[in-house]
């Protein structure tokens, strides 16, 4: 098939659909059609970037922008409501933003998210994952969805404080975000959520704006470099954004765990590092799927296929992680004692996450307490964590159905 040529306005495309029941298998195939495929997204045509190499130019690209005014009004046409490309293309936050503007909006929060900061909450970071044990230990006997009682309570505790949630919302912020994360193994209908979660943090950045307190958001409003739209969209950003995909970072990392139970063995005795095994997940599992879009702001050529001005590009971060070029014949195996050569699952370039930090931290420490606190924890059923989200975006389960077995520490 000769890309440069059919181009994305054509019906030759792979569809990435959010119901598939398996995203590596997918990614596999879009690895075997070529480095830059024709793809359709939630209705959306773009081009996919699914190799390692192609994937790490299209991020750190000069000519493709995350701006939407680059994109040709034809493909922006194409965006449903309701649908995870909308919520993510008309972002106002520094998702999207380039230049100067990104470098405004961006400002304040990397002063927050600086490695040296994060690590600060190590300790703190212990104690809720501590806490979180304590409540498994006390449940009913049978199996138990790890990733509902365990790997999602602790990155929303985490993101609440530092945003500064008043301590009043708390609990109705957390059942609007369990339905906005889609915790739970029955896929809903999550617009409507999100819709009153986004009025919520509207009233709470009001509220802040009367009454100052402390986090993130309060210091957000008080500085005053960002204003209306802008000031929203990145509190929502980062209070949904700043959690789901550690969510998905920490099942995934628990469910690689129980299928190698050799690599947990030298995790638990302290010859395979933590961080060997959050670094191996996020390149083998990476937390996000297929991540859009980047927009071509002239022709261009990408590993020899045309990219038109105006055309959308998608980038595949699960399919990148599991690329034979870059990763050999272990490409498709968790194998967290190989050496890592890096990912790219944090992103790359200029766009790189703000939260990475964070999310490494809370990985390896919640991971080493809860294998610590239950080291014969094994899956509930062969089936265990084998129902995908349901969405275009992330790459996890639903759930993850475990047996505790009896408690150590």
């Amino acid at each position: 098939m000769d890309t440069a040529e059919t181009g994305t306005d054509t019906g030759v495309r792979f569809v990435l659909a959010p119901a598939s029941p398996d995203v590596h298998a997918d990614c596999a195939r879009l690895r075997e059609l070529g480095s830059l495929v024709p793809v359709e997204m939630e209705g959306v045509r773009a081009w996919a970037a699914t190799r390692h190499a192609t994937v790490a130019a299209v991020l750190a690209h000069p000519d493709l922008s995350r701006d939407i005014s680059h994109w040709d009004p034809r493909g922006r046409a194409e965006v449903r409501d309701g649908t995870a490309v909308r919520r993510i293309t008309f972002d106002t936050s520094m998702l999207n933003a380039e230049g100067e503007t990104h470098r405004r909006l961006r400002g304040p929060l990397a002063r927050v998210f600086n490695a040296r900061r994060v690590e600060e909450l190590r300790p703190w970071v212990a104690r809720l994952a501590a806490e979180r044990v304590d409540r498994l230990a006390a449940l009913p006997p049978g199996p138990v969805d790890l990733r509902e009682h365990f790997a999602y309570p602790i990155p929303r505790d985490v993101i609440t404080e530092l945003m500064g949630i008043p301590p009043v919302l708390r609990s109705e912020v957390n059942e609007l975000t369990d339905v906005a994360a889609g915790v739970g193994d029955t896929p809903v209908d999550v617009t409507e959520a999100r819709r009153v979660l986004y009025g919520l943090l509207t009233e709470i950045v009001e509220g802040l704006r009367r009454a100052p307190g402390p986090g993130l958001i309060s210091a957000l409003v008080q500085e005053g470099e960002l204003t209306g739209r802008e000031l929203l969209d990145t509190v929502e950003l980062v209070f949904i954004a700043g959690h789901v995909t550690t969510v998905n970072l920490l099942t995934n990392g628990a469910r690689a765990l129980l299928r190698e139970p050799a690599q947990l063995a030298l995790a638990l005795a302290g010859e395979l590092s933590w961080s060997a095994v959050v670094e191996e997940t996020m390149r083998w599992d990476s937390p996000i799927a297929h991540f859009p879009m980047r927009y071509a702001v002239r022709d261009l050529e990408i590993d020899g296929v045309r990219v038109r001005q105006g055309e959308a590009v998608v980038a595949c971060f699960a399919s990148a992680g599991r690329d034979p070029e870059r990763y050999g014949e272990r490409a498709c195996r968790f194998d967290a004692v190989a050496p890592q050569p890096g990912h790219l699952s944090f992103g790359h370039g200029r766009h790189f996450c703000l939260g990475a930090p964070l999310a490494r931290l809370e990985g390896e420490v919640s991971l080493a307490i809860l294998f610590a606190a239950f080291p014969d924890m094994r899956l509930a059923g062969p089936d265990a964590g084998t129902r995908p989200l349901g969405s275009v975006l992330g790459n996890s389960t639903r759930s993850l159905p475990v047996l505790l077995g009896e408690r150590r520490g």
